[in-house]
């Protein structure tokens, strides 16, 4: 927290100007993987390669950091680390990067995954790890936010609405949309594919990205059970992209098994997956580390919301894609379902803090397990939530 002096005040704007940098690490990531799928690309080789850069990086981090406090691996913790490669790595990034090129919005994908904490609440109650406390405020809070978040998410994926030209607006006047060789803008861009796009690929699309937040909700129960039994963090993040990236280029080569879809080249193919890799995975990963050390899953939470702003404002910019009435209502809502959940997390933490036991009103009994928080992977997309 900040201090009396200059210092303390620098210190404690560090972490908000570190979250605030992660996000748009990730935002830019998202504009590198919707280019490289406009090239051609395909998109199970580009979530195989994403992984195989990242593994290539923090293997050797995760090995010479924790050499001397790492536990050694049991049957249970490989099982573990194999379904959460599975489930937070190659399920999530596959069906994430699917509904992108589906709904040829980074935007619409981007809102959507904001779901994952609403997503953690309903697998951690089927999975009772939670249960719903409607005698009180957190668990209130909680159900709401669920609701209006999937409230919010069924409005981006069934009503479009009117765009709003001011995005595009901006672009023009800083002049960073493309034009063909007449200096008009280029009829085959990304924004006359958008238009081209048909109302039910946006709407599967949306429904792979909805359900990317499941995949991930899954894999956080998993990974809390794993990283009590192993509790590593940078090799757990390097094992789970290595099983993740095995599985993943399995995937692809049933699909495509030809040497022209696997070359990279010297161009947009070989920098959004080298970028994904290193730069996400490399850059991202220490520094929200390094806050969530800090200040706490909460916080790290509450910048969440930011990169729908960020890629708003990037892809209508440098991707030509235009924002609908439909896409940022839909986002309002989705952040506000977020907020209602992080509220509700956070008043049920400190009511556990005060001494108060949550009590079952409903089976008379506490709740058999906390409900596991959800962090950020630094080569998911998704965002930090509890």
């Amino acid at each position: 927290m900040a201090g009396t002096g200059g210092g303390g005040v620098v210190g404690g704007a560090r972490p908000a100007v570190a979250m605030v940098a992660v996000e748009l690490v990730f935002s830019a990531l998202q504009i590198f993987i919707k280019l490289a799928l406009d090239d051609g690309m395909d998109e199970r080789v580009l979530v195989a390669y994403r992984l195989m850069f990242a593994s290539a990086f923090l293997c050797p981090l995760a090995f010479f950091i924790e050499r001397k406090k790492r536990p050694p691996l049991t049957f249970k913790v490989v099982l573990g680390l194999f379904l959460c490669g599975l489930f937070g790595i190659a399920i999530n990034q596959n069906l994430l990067v699917l509904a992108m090129k589906l709904t040829n919005s980074t935007t619409i994908v981007t809102a959507l995954s904001n779901l994952t904490p609403q997503s953690t609440f309903i697998v951690a109650i089927l999975t009772r790890q939670e249960v719903v406390k409607l005698g009180k405020a957190s668990g209130r809070a909680k159900l709401a936010g669920t609701l209006v978040g999937l409230g919010g998410a069924m409005v981006v994926t069934f009503y479009r609405g009117p765009e709003l030209a001011f995005m595009h607006r901006l672009a023009r006047a800083v002049g960073l949309h493309r034009h063909d060789h007449d200096g008009r803008l280029a009829a085959q861009g990304p924004a006359a594919a958008a238009n081209a796009t048909s109302a039910a690929a946006r709407v599967v699309g949306s429904f792979l990205a909805i359900a990317s937040c499941f995949s991930y909700a899954v894999w956080l129960v998993i990974q809390a059970r794993v990283g009590e039994a192993f509790p590593c963090h940078y090799s757990i993040a390097a094992l789970v992209c290595l099983a993740g990236g095995a599985q993943s280029a399995l995937l692809a080569l049933c699909f495509r098994h030809d040497a022209q879809h696997w070359r990279l080249g010297l161009g947009v193919r070989l920098y959004a997956s080298a970028y994904a890799g290193l730069v996400a995975s490399g850059f991202a990963f220490p520094l929200m580390s390094w806050c969530l050390r800090v200040r706490g899953p909460l916080y790290v939470a509450m910048f969440g919301p930011l990169i729908i702003v960020f890629v708003a404002v990037l892809s209508s910019v440098f991707l030509d894609e235009t924002l609908h009435l439909g896409i940022a209502l839909g986002a309002v809502l989705i952040v506000a379902g977020l907020y209602m959940v992080l509220w509700g997390k956070a008043r049920e933490a400190h009511e556990k803090a005060a001494g108060v036991l949550p009590e079952d009103e409903e089976l008379g009994k506490e709740t058999s397990a906390p409900a596991a928080d959800a962090g950020k992977m630094p080569i998911v997309k998704q965002n930090d939530e509890s």
